[in-house]
């Protein structure tokens, strides 16, 4: 598979090798981090999580994540994004990889009538606000393999779930408890509501994927529940921003996290939206040449899912929030350029909290957009005649603005 495969495929098998050889290299730090290889059971705060597997579905290894030895205070830090982007990405590696996967084998469906008591308490350590003691026994001893993802945090490694305990009351806010026993409410209704109790996105996730929301319930896989988040959040918003008045000004925003710069234009116009993503030589999917691709929808929304994956609906939930904080609309144009300090995937959220980042610092407003795209060059490493053709929301601008002052 050549290297601008590598960035659509970003390890999930497109090219039909048992393993992906760029995750692959990533296996070395096994050796360096802190484990329980070997051990046939654990006890620790579960965070709290759960992961959902997607290998052979609708059969897939379900269960909580537990870091043995692990307290309170120090597991939720772990599932937090916004205390991971205080730390350095081997730093976030090295502690995420202490969560062991305590997995069963279980239908999807399960979830619809749980009886599995495996099943029954993941739901309910997953129910929790606050990390939950937990103890874990398993049916062989831990290997000390990590799990790497495109969408996914990392985590440690697995272990064939036998049995499980929890071993204090789960802390479960009245909204997640009032909502999670309400079986005719629909998913996305359920998490508009949860969104709007302050309930977090990483909670809510949590619920989704271990099948505690919506009127058809079932296990959803880890990945896919995460995305599927941001696409219902995304599009909750979408319904109140398009009633907002449009912005007055052209507002250039910038900024970012580990290795992922943002270039954000809002564009007084109806909401639409076009990312552009850079993935630059050796960053961690592109090996020694540069990948470009572009995705976007308009005033009717996107049809069908992303050629840019979970990075897509990441990136444009931080746009919406930030238009619907302000009460306005815009046409919003972003240029994500992944660099070589991008060195390891840590998951989808990263995209998520750059894109906020980059919209919680001071704007520059132009007189045009070709000031502000000149302005935003400055920053790109990446230069324009790269990527500008695939900006075809600059060009229908441009043209839509010359038949504007022809009329």
């Amino acid at each position: 598979m050549s290297h601008n495969q590598c960035v659509q495929c970003k390890g999930r098998g497109f090219c039909g090798r048992p393993v992906c050889p760029i995750l692959e290299k990533f296996k070395s730090i096994e050796s360096s981090v802190i484990t329980s290889k070997g051990a046939t059971s654990i006890f620790g705060a579960s965070p709290p999580a759960v992961f959902i597997g997607r290998h052979d579905y609708p059969s897939v290894m379900s269960g909580p994540m537990v870091p043995p030895g692990m307290g309170g205070d120090e597991s939720s830090i772990i599932e937090d994004p916004k205390q991971l982007l205080s730390m350095g990405i081997g730093d976030i590696i090295a502690a995420r990889s202490r969560l062991v996967r305590a997995g069963a084998r279980m239908h999807v469906k399960d979830a619809a009538d749980p009886k599995d008591p495996l099943l029954l308490k993941s739901q309910e350590l997953a129910l929790s606000i606050t990390p939950v003691d937990t103890e874990a026994w398993f049916n062989k001893p831990l290997s000390n393999r990590l799990k790497f993802d495109s969408v996914m945090t990392p985590m440690g490694p697995s272990g064939d779930l036998k049995d499980l305990d929890i071993t204090e009351n789960p802390h479960v806010p009245k909204k997640v408890d009032y909502l999670v026993y309400d079986d005719d409410a629909l998913a996305k209704d359920a998490v508009s509501e949860l969104i709007s109790s302050n309930i977090s996105q990483d909670h809510i996730t949590r619920l989704l994927s271990i099948g505690l929301l919506g009127k058809e319930r079932k296990l959803v896989p880890t990945r896919w529940s995460i995305t599927a988040v941001d696409d219902m959040l995304g599009k909750d918003l979408l319904h109140s921003v398009r009633d907002h008045p449009q912005i007055s000004d052209i507002m250039l925003f910038s900024g970012g996290a580990f290795g992922n710069h943002f270039e954000i234009l809002l564009i007084p116009r109806v909401f639409s939206y076009e990312l552009i993503e850079i993935w630059m030589p050796r960053a961690v999917w592109s090996g020694d040449s540069t990948w470009i691709g572009a995705d976007g929808e308009g005033m009717d929304g996107k049809k069908g899912y992303s050629s840019l994956a979970g990075g897509y609906y990441a990136a444009r939930l931080g746009a919406l929030e930030y238009l619907n904080g302000i009460s306005r609309q815009a046409t919003v144009f972003m240029v994500r350029e992944i660099t070589p300090d991008y060195w390891a995937p840590l998951g989808v959220w990263v995209v998520r909290e750059a894109a906020r980042n980059a919209l919680q610092n001071p704007p520059q407003r132009f007189e045009s957009i070709g000031a502000a795209l000149a302005d935003m060059s400055s920053r790109l490493q990446t230069p324009i005649e790269a990527w500008g053709p695939k900006a075809s929301l600059i060009r229908e601008l441009k043209c839509q603005r010359t038949l504007d002052s022809f009329f």
